[in-house]
């Protein structure tokens, strides 16, 4: 049997290859790493493994990719799960649909990955390597190995890998997010210790001068820092690095997983907390009531489908239809201040602004007649001053 396996160079991932062939008698395993941003130092690590580990080792690049079909389309949608801006949520499809082109294209029989039974990313792989027609593989879950067992067999296999008893934190990065699990972070009133933070700095360490920054959108997406034209990557890239120097973006939340089971989760995410928010308010200026109402709606579902892994769902291709008409006119730009661990929008502009200052000025009349809403005043409030009065 021919297996290939998602493969990260962590624990998990790093185990499943021997696994694989004592457990399940696979007499080759394809190893393949997907790049959404990870760590340079990381995949160089995980590389060395999975080329040491398993019978054939493959690399791809999907940065690119992860960007422009994953990244921006959440960012249209303001995508947000309770608080959690779905950094390894929106990651996990694309790894699979790549890990499944590489098992079709190699003939393999099957496809596996180190979730275990309790998380969500088991649920966003399977849904993606099973609509592809394959057999789903899953020694984690199956084998239902606990953290101690896996470093255990790690050390038995000679399989380095850099967690410890103490110190066993499961950490997840690509370039929208870094998330941090596992260990006492597990127990809601534990309060995490600064060394598991890599992105973000202390609040109080943070610079004591604020940084003012514009960001450019283009039919919803992010274009430019400062007047400076970024692509994608390099943009996130930058934004994380300025606005992690100033504290922002770290999330520390008690979420509720896909199987109903209650996780407390560790986030670091600087650039998506600015790019969501400063979006967010510049929909705020062009998009009418009516719109903005719905999209909040249409914004929530979006976000539950990404994080059950169900981008494969019909209704996911109809929200982002229609997030995508109310995006053409969501360009202009955003002023925001970020400073010791937060963020604020200073001011906005835009060319499709249903805004009129003449309109709104308590210093000027704007042709506007003020006896003309006085008509309208008298129906509102009307079936509640009835109920109340009488009258």
């Amino acid at each position: 049997m021919k297996v290939a396996l998602a493969y990260s160079g962590g624990l998990d991932t790093s185990v499943c290859i021997p696994l694989l062939k004592e457990r399940y008698g696979a007499r080759e395993v394809i190893s393949v790493v997907v790049d959404v941003g990870q760590p340079d130092e990381d995949l160089k690590r995980g590389n060395e493994r999975g080329e040491k580990l398993s019978d054939l080792h493959v690399i791809i690049d999907a940065k690119a990719e992860f960007v422009k079909d994953y990244i921006f389309p959440l960012i249209k949608a303001n995508g947000d799960y309770e608080g959690y801006v779905l950094g390894t949520a929106i990651a996990r499809p694309l790894i699979a649909k790549k890990v499944a082109e590489v098992a079709i294209k190699e003939g393999a029989n099957a496809v596996a990955h180190g979730c275990t039974g309790k998380g969500n990313d088991q649920l966003r792989f399977d849904a993606v390597f099973r609509a592809m027609g394959l057999e789903v593989i899953a020694p984690m879950r199956e084998l239902k190995f606990v953290r101690s067992e896996e470093i255990e067999y790690a050390k038995e296999k000679g399989i380095d890998v850099p967690v410890k008893k103490d110190t066993p934190w499961s950490i997840d990065e690509n370039l929208w997010s870094r998330s941090i699990e596992g260990g006492r972070l597990e127990d809601p009133s534990f309060i995490p210790p600064e060394e598991i933070f890599a992105w973000t700095k202390s609040p109080e360490d943070a610079p004591d001068t604020p940084h003012l920054l514009k960001i450019t959108f283009r039919e919803g997406v992010p274009v430019a820092l400062d007047g400076k034209l970024l692509d994608g990557t390099e943009l996130i890239r930058k934004l994380n690095e300025i606005a992690g120097e100033h504290g922002v973006g770290r999330t520390d939340i008690i979420e509720d997983r896909v199987l109903g089971l209650k996780a407390r989760e560790n986030y670091e995410h600087p650039a998506a907390t600015v790019l969501i928010k400063a979006h967010r308010d510049l929909e705020q200026l062009v998009l009418t009531r009516n719109e903005l109402r719905f999209k909040e709606v249409v914004d929530a579902r979006w976000s539950e489908l990404v994080y059950q892994g169900l981008l494969l769902d019909p209704l996911y291709d109809d929200l982002n239809a229609f997030i995508d008409s109310t995006q053409k006119r969501v360009s202009g730009e955003v002023t925001v201040k970020l400073y010791k661990g937060s963020m604020q929008i200073l001011g906005r502009s835009s060319e499709f602004a249903l805004y009129r200052e003449d309109w709104v000025s308590f210093d000027s009349e704007g042709g506007i007649d003020p006896m003309a809403a006085d008509g309208f005043s008298k129906f509102h409030g009307l079936q509640a001053r009835m109920c109340r009065t009488g009258r």
